[in-house]
């Protein structure tokens, strides 16, 4: 059967809404905690959104809660290592970062498991294996986040979530939720050997 479609894509679907809309409401006390927080420690705006490319490559708007201070020349700002404070680390270490994209949940346009929604740039870099990862809706965690999040190659990332893709069925979703509910708690793989998070796909490392 093709990777493309499974008559799973349907029931996940179902899943994800029921998924997101409950815990919207269930966290929403950590969702104003957390943004009142991001206030508070990093200013406006709360909410950090940038272009990703989806399902079919096609393009949608992510949201998550904002990690780092605003790009500040003045104040020597500039770099990812500049600008994420101590803060920022521990919102990340937590996924606390990534409430506000079950908003994208609900919306379609990702999923609670799926390859992770990268840069636009990355598009025309990718091989034609590994593009084979927008064959699906993203998500907030996926296979190779559970494999070492940024801790891993980008090959290897692109490799587990292509065998995502191939494999991917309600039992696999679940072991993927689980191993990341313990990924969180021991705040595994947060960055790259070296870098505060990870380099840019195609980037030499170093």
């Amino acid at each position: 059967m093709s990777a493309r479609f499974r008559p799973y894509d349907v029931v996940k679907r179902g899943l994800d809404i029921v998924a997101a809309a409950v815990a919207l409401v269930v966290l929403s006390p950590i969702i104003v905690a957390t943004a009142v927080l991001v206030a508070v420690r990093l200013g406006r705006p709360v909410v950090f959104a940038q272009e990703r490319p989806g399902k079919d490559g096609r393009i949608f708007t992510l949201y998550k809660f904002r990690s780092m201070r605003s790009v500040d020349e003045a104040r020597g700002w500039v770099t990812d290592a500049d600008r994420l404070t101590p803060f920022g680390v521990r919102l990340r270490s937590t996924s606390l970062d990534e409430l506000p994209s079950l908003w994208n949940v609900l919306r379609g346009d990702m999923s609670v498991v799926g390859p992770r929604p990268l840069l636009v740039e990355y598009l025309e870099r990718y091989s034609p294996e590994q593009a084979r990862r927008h064959e699906v809706r993203p998500g907030i965690t996926g296979l190779a986040q559970v494999t070492g999040r940024n801790a891993i190659s980008w090959e290897s990332k692109f490799a587990q979530d292509v065998r995502y893709v191939d494999r991917r069925s309600v039992g696999l979703d679940l072991r993927i939720v689980a191993r990341t509910i313990g990924s969180v708690v021991k705040r595994d793989g947060i960055s790259a050997e070296g870098h505060v998070t990870m380099t840019k796909f195609g980037e030499a490392h170093g």
